[in-house]
């Protein structure tokens, strides 16, 4: 399945060949040109913007203090503003691997202030509601902010209480588990996995209908622990089971294709058209809807995704979708490939809380906020916005510890690689070097909006 276990067939040519180009690249900082490379839409004249434009950024997220750099470098005068009262800064994409034991919780904790400028007034608040019809939002603490421009980046919510019986307090108890939410909850269902272990029985991993951020992120605690028991020889005791809402995997065609083939080939059990409703946590069971009706599963380990939706200040305000598709969960109505908002002409959107075909990942982030930035600045220089996200997202797909498929792709669900030598339809070592030591410092230098 590795790229080193195949070309042994070849005498290690292929290993020595791969490892000579990703050792080059990296000291040649290609890293970044690559996943994280310098955008097509960044200012190369270094042309600065004289304005007084009153900005606001809602949300200290990575695409809300991305967008804050990008935009305190390429204005001058502007008076930009972000509101966020959260002054923890989480490596989200870390999060999968401290809650299944690769990390720990301090290789993903951070400081909002190591990134959001000087020049950027910080407003230790929550917005609350969205008025773009008067170009004001007012925060938790009933003052109302006046905008000319407005950047919507406030990331997504976890709907825990769409699942009866769930609360995001049941995390890390009574064999619940969940990778989203936060590095405490992460860490605690490492935690619940290691009991599990020790004990044997029926896991559940679990996927929620809609669209959810780092999709790829249930299957691969999935894969992480099913190799974790393999590891320890005790595969033997366990039954593994996943359950889609649907009848994919995955997104991208080729991908799908491949899940549905390695997962009962790993002997992980698929169970097609299951959506969790329910969650009963002291008798550990739980509770799906299916094409027959409701079906109930005994589990001793489940590892919990909630549906998703737009926080309630978007969903309830009229920048949100009132019609179709994004709709349902409350989504930023913006263009899929301007970023502009398609009613309110100054309002821009970045990150989880967009409705679009697809996206929310930090890579999608890097691709967004550097056309954001440029389509604000020409709608602030009085011409259109023209530049165009192409719908780019990547997923670093762990398959097992020491290995993991490097899956990059648009709009059009077309693989889209950065890197020649990585065939991203095979685990190799590269992807897994890359996803566990190196796109930390490149999601830091996103931040900070150099990249």
């Amino acid at each position: 399945m590795s790229i080193d276990k195949d070309s042994h067939n070849n005498g290690g040519a292929a290993v020595d060949s791969n490892r000579r180009k990703f050792i080059k690249l990296t000291s040649m900082g290609a890293l970044s040109a690559g996943l994280f490379g310098i955008s097509s839409f960044t200012r190369a004249d270094g042309k600065v913007l004289e304005t007084k434009a009153r900005i606001v950024i809602v949300g200290a997220g990575a695409a809300g203090i991305s967008l804050a750099n990008r935009l305190a470098r390429a204005t001058s005068g502007a008076e930009i503003t972000i509101i966020d009262e959260r002054e923890r800064h989480l490596y989200q994409p870390g999060l999968t691997l401290v809650a299944t034991g690769v990390w720990d919780t301090h290789s993903v904790l951070d400081s909002n202030s190591r990134y959001i400028p000087r020049s950027v007034k910080w407003l230790k608040n929550s917005v609350v509601q969205f008025d773009p019809d008067n170009n004001r939002v007012q925060t938790n603490d009933n003052s109302w902010i006046d905008y000319d421009y407005l950047l919507v980046a406030t990331g997504l919510e976890l709907n825990f209480s769409a699942i009866e019986g769930m609360d995001a307090s049941l995390i890390g108890s009574k064999g619940i588990g969940c990778v989203y939410d936060n590095p405490e909850h992460a860490s605690r269902t490492w935690q619940q996995m290691e009991s599990f272990i020790n004990e044997g029985g029926v896991g559940i991993f679990t996927r929620a209908p809609g669209a959810i951020k780092c999709a790829g992120a249930p299957l691969k605690v999935a894969m992480l622990f099913e190799h974790d028991l393999r590891q320890r020889n005790v595969r033997d005791r366990f039954d593994l089971q996943y359950t889609a809402p649907a009848v994919g995997l995955f997104s991208q065609p080729d991908v799908n294709e491949f899940l549905k083939g390695h997962f009962p080939e790993r002997g992980i059990n698929i169970n097609w058209n299951h959506r969790l409703t329910g969650i009963d946590a002291d008798t550990k069971r739980a509770t799906f809807a299916t094409e027959s009706g409701s079906q109930t599963l005994d589990y001793d380990f489940i590892h919990v995704v909630p549906p998703m939706q737009a926080p309630r200040p978007i969903r309830e305000s009229s920048l949100a979708w009132d019609s179709g598709p994004f709709a349902v969960g409350g989504w930023l109505e913006v263009d899929q490939h301007t970023m502009q908002h398609r009613r309110y002409a100054n309002v821009f959107g970045a990150g989880d809380c967009v409705g679009t075909p697809i996206g929310k990942t930090a890579a999608s982030v890097k691709a967004q906020v550097p056309v954001v930035v440029h389509n604000l600045l020409r709608v602030m220089e009085g011409s259109s916005a023209d530049a165009s996200y192409n719908g780019y997202t990547s997923c670093p797909l762990i398959t097992e510890r020491g290995e993991a498929m490097l899956v990059e792709f648009d709009y059009d669900l077309k693989m889209i690689p950065s890197f020649g030598f990585i065939n991203p339809m095979k685990a190799q070592w590269v992807p897994w070097i890359m996803k566990d030591k190196m796109l930390r410092g490149a999601y830091n230098a996103m931040l900070r909006g150099r990249v």
